[in-house]
């Protein structure tokens, strides 16, 4: 998928897959609750962000003029500290010790 948001070009096929999560039932389950992202990082700049797809209660739904919504698929930018905390919630603790090191500190 590519994207231009703020001038920015983000390019699935040349950024760095940093890790994925899949969120409820299989796809075309009629699980309007379902979805499924990947978080990337540019190879370039290091900006982060995530692609992702589900069903049309979540951030990923289609939303039409006569307010019914429906499954969809988005690219969103985030920041560092906003991917680092999706990547709390959805990845093992290896990746994000690898991605987000700079961040981190010892308790």
């Amino acid at each position: 998928m590519r994207r231009i948001i703020n001038g920015k070009r983000y390019d699935t096929d040349k950024a760095i897959a940093v890790g994925g999560y899949d969120h409820g039932s299989y796809p075309g389950s009629g699980d309007f609750s379902h979805w499924s992202a990947t978080l990337y990082k540019t190879p370039r700049s290091g900006r982060f962000f995530l692609v992702g797809e589900g069903g049309a209660m979540t951030m990923f739904a289609t939303h039409y003029p006569d307010g019914m919504s429906g499954g969809g698929e988005r690219l969103l930018e985030m920041s560092v500290e906003e991917a680092l905390d999706w990547a709390e919630r959805y990845l093992p603790t290896e990746t994000i010790e690898e991605h987000f090191a700079d961040l981190l500190e010892d308790a």
